[in-house]
């Protein structure tokens, strides 16, 4: 078993007035050779926008762009024609492909939107672009996991262009579970979104990341009231 530890204080932060943001790994001005990428987990960014603003039209290719909100409400738009709002229960992504441009804003002007903006590696380059966005229910994460994204429209959640299960979980104190790694050479990026936890005797705290590989089996336990985002991803890119 191998593991890595990235604390919540320790991610590069960027403050631009509309938008605060926090990188888990390298982003922009933030560059850390030792946080490129967890496998084929290239960006974790825990976003907060202001009111009414948001970012403007702008390209991405070959990646698959995964949106997470986590309260308020993100408004979407882009070039094959999409316009939608999501929200928090909702998972939205795109796969960028040959090529796509699109915009992201908070739709309300009298409050903030949080979101997790989330990149992997895809396993193909040069695909169609395409959009999908699906709503998933509370009641279905609680004291367990609730699939939001696999490698197959035939699976649960939305599915995207890489062998990658992401699942959310919600979880009472005390209570504890395990997670199977679904593939042979995957690793599981663990995120924090509130609470406390113990994965295979790692205590971490809100907004803590911690990445374990050469393993099959992750030992969850919730320390206090908490919420919990599962990356399952390929460790080669």
């Amino acid at each position: 078993m191998q593991t890595v530890l990235h604390t919540a204080e320790s991610r590069g932060h960027a403050s631009h007035g509309w938008l605060n943001s926090y990188h888990t790994f390298s982003f922009a001005g933030y560059s850390n050779p030792s946080r490129v990428h967890f496998g084929v987990l290239r960006v974790l960014n825990d976003d907060t926008v202001a009111g009414g603003m948001g970012f403007g039209t702008h390209p991405h290719d070959n990646m698959e762009i995964i949106s997470i909100p986590l309260s308020g409400d993100l408004e979407h738009k882009d070039n094959m024609g999409n316009h939608g709002i999501i929200r928090r229960g909702d998972v939205q992504v795109m796969s960028a492909g040959t090529g796509v441009a699109h915009s992201e804003k908070n739709h309300n002007k009298d409050q903030e939107v949080k979101f997790l903006q989330i990149w992997v590696f895809p396993n193909k380059r040069g695909v169609q672009p395409r959009y999908a966005q699906q709503s998933f229910r509370a009641e279905d994460r609680h004291n367990q996991f609730q699939q939001v994204i696999s490698p197959s429209a035939d699976d649960a959640g939305v599915w995207i262009h890489q062998d990658a299960w992401f699942s959310l979980g919600d979880f009472d104190p005390g209570f504890s579970t395990e997670y199977q790694v679904k593939k042979a050479g995957n690793g599981v990026y663990a995120f924090v979104l509130e609470g406390d936890v113990t994965i295979n005797g790692q205590k971490l705290h809100r907004r803590d990341g911690f990445g374990i590989w050469d393993t099959d089996t992750l030992s969850i336990e919730a320390d206090s009231q908490a919420q919990l985002l599962l990356m399952d991803v390929p460790m080669s890119l």
